[in-house]
């Protein structure tokens, strides 16, 4: 009886949005209220996923594959929502862990956390119970690669045993590649962090030789263009050139990498020293992830890595009179914020900005430098946009917001 109660009462809101849905006229809504009816209908979309998401586990209690054939009741779910089996597997996942997750599950009935987010979080509190408020916290203001980045230092620090992770990481190494369902080729990699950074430290310098290019004949595509092209660009060199180049300079050693395209290594000291992590100390590479404190040791004699430690060189109080930050500085910076300043951007091709205007100060000091990516870096400079008062990661406002700095109320001269 309870079932069919809820069944009619889901029909019946469901009846009720298909009738507002099909009365909707998005060219007769004023511009300035989409945002807010957007909004409207994703917060209905987050409390029917909840739905689903809580009865997920039953479903696959019901069996009910093996009345109608599935492989599974993940492929009987994808099959329904038109969805892959792996968005489905998902699902069944986070359902199964919600249980032992009050807070997140609570966060989930309120409309709060997206699917892929309910995910992150259940798998990472799943690991470690006691960071479950502080991502969800996290969730509810950060973009989904800074969660997700989050997330994979949380399961790291939890994990009894990250030799084994890493040998798991590599394990499973994968590359596999196919067709879209527009026909376009598609290539996706899996493995170990290390293996991503020494890609890019390779990657990196000829995207930027080819967006030079482009600049020059008056061509402008999105940065994941030209690292396409790089890609196909290195096959074809590889191709060409299969003996590695050597330096003109000290024959038999392999040409430097740029070091501009560096793999920035975070790691406590007393970690290095000890051999592993504990609490909440990192061993990470910027931008990538995790990784253990033996591969770590390993990659620190390669020209590409710079090493970041807590213990070290004291760059906080420098001063330093030119324009732009030392070699220290930018490292120090990187080691703050890897990722945009701005909150919410997960950006990693970062700028130096200074707080206040070289041109007045005529110094550069860490405390007064932000690292906003190229885009919120031209939304300062060009429309007047600002971080709001504070250090690290926090919001980018625009002029007419409250929060701008320049709209602090200012004390009256006496």
């Amino acid at each position: 009886m309870f079932e069919r109660c809820l069944l009619e009462q889901i029909d019946g809101a469901a009846a009720a949005l298909r009738g507002v849905v099909a009365d909707l006229d998005p060219d007769a809504v004023a511009a300035r209220e989409a945002p807010s009816l957007w909004s409207a209908f994703d917060h209905v979309e987050r409390t029917v996923a909840a739905g689903k998401l809580f009865l997920a586990r039953r479903v696959d209690d019901s069996a009910v594959s093996k009345e109608t054939g599935d492989a599974s009741a993940a492929h009987w779910m994808a099959r329904q929502a038109g969805t892959t089996v792996m968005a489905a597997r998902n699902q069944l996942t986070t359902s199964q862990r919600l249980p032992n997750l009050p807070a997140t599950a609570t966060s989930v009935r309120a409309g709060q956390l997206s699917t892929v987010q309910a995910d992150l979080v259940s798998d990472a509190a799943t690991e470690n119970q006691s960071a479950e408020t502080d991502l969800l916290d996290l969730a509810n203001r950060a973009s989904v690669a800074e969660l997700r980045a989050e997330c994979g230092r949380v399961k790291a620090a939890a994990d009894p045993d990250p030799e084994a992770r890493y040998r798991r990481h590599h394990k499973n190494r994968r590359l596999r590649q196919g067709t879209d369902a527009d026909g376009a080729w598609s290539l996706h990699l899996r493995g170990p962090v290390d293996a991503g950074a020494a890609l890019n430290a390779v990657l990196g310098p000829v995207i930027d030789e080819l967006f030079r290019a482009a600049r020059a004949e008056g061509r402008r595509e999105p940065r994941e263009a030209y690292a396409f092209d790089a890609m196909c660009e290195l096959a074809r060199r590889a191709d060409e050139s299969p003996e590695p180049e050597r330096s003109s300079t000290k024959p038999g050693r392999r040409k430097r990498t740029n070091p501009k395209y560096l793999a920035l290594l975070r790691i406590d000291f007393t970690a290095l020293m000890r051999g592993g992590v504990e609490g909440d100390e990192l061993c990470e590479i910027t931008g990538l992830g995790p990784v253990p404190v033996s591969v770590a040791r390993g990659v620190l004699g390669e020209s590409i890595v710079k090493l970041v430690i807590t213990k070290g060189v004291d760059v906080a109080h420098v001063t330093h009179l030119g324009r732009g930050p030392t070699v220290a500085q930018q490292l120090a910076l990187r080691w703050m914020t890897p990722m945009c300043v701005a909150e919410g951007c997960y950006r990693t091709d970062l700028e130096h900005d200074h707080r206040i205007d070289w041109a007045v100060t005529h110094h550069t000091r860490l405390d007064e430098l932000d690292t906003p990516c190229r885009y919120h870096h031209s939304l300062k400079t060009r429309y007047g946009w600002a971080l709001i008062d504070g250090k690290g990661k926090r919001p980018m406002v625009p002029p007419n917001d409250p929060r701008h700095p320049r709209n602090k109320t200012r004390p009256r001269a006496a």
